[in-house]
């Protein structure tokens, strides 16, 4: 099938299963659609916001001329806030039949095999190289990564549309 004639495939199933699901009715699953999804842990970012808003109530509160405002509540509010969603926002690498997809701090990003310059695994690491862009680097020590599943899979989806694959 070609690629355009599967998109529309796609498309049509969407809007389906949306008007299926106000009906009350349970969704079609396109059969012949392979996901694997690989998802990390964001440990580092949470970490670092806590520590950064830590040093701040020490720093300001030192001054002998603090008083505590509803705005200095609202900061280290948000502050924890926004470490909470990087923890709990896991990280992800989902594999399809012809993409690769992850989330970016600025939202999914979707990789087609015609933008990959390649794919290069070693321990502990995936490199997923673009011709237009920053590499996708995905760690097992940052982000708690299955580096090792990962890799094997990735290794198919190289083999299947001819992309270089490099086994460090």
């Amino acid at each position: 099938m070609s690629r355009s004639w599967e998109r529309k495939v796609r498309k049509n199933m969407s809007q389906i299963n949306k008007a299926r699901k106000k009906q009350g009715s349970s969704g079609i699953v396109l059969g012949s659609e392979k996901k694997d999804r690989f998802t990390g842990r964001s440990f580092i970012a949470p970490i670092l916001l806590i520590l950064f808003i830590g040093l701040y109530v020490i720093l300001v509160s030192s001054d002998p001329s603090f008083k505590a405002s509803t705005m200095f509540y609202v900061t280290v509010g948000c502050y924890v806030l926004l470490a909470l969603v990087f923890f709990f926002r896991k990280p992800y690498l989902t594999v399809g039949k012809d993409y690769v997809q992850t989330r970016k701090l600025t939202g999914d990003k979707r990789l087609n095999p015609a933008a990959i310059k390649g794919i290069s695994v070693q321990r502990g690491y995936v490199v997923i190289e673009q011709h237009k862009g920053g590499n996708w680097v995905f760690s097992r020590v940052m982000n708690r990564y299955p580096t090792e599943e990962m890799g094997t899979r990735l290794q198919e989806f190289a083999k299947v549309h001819n992309l270089p694959f490099e086994q460090k």
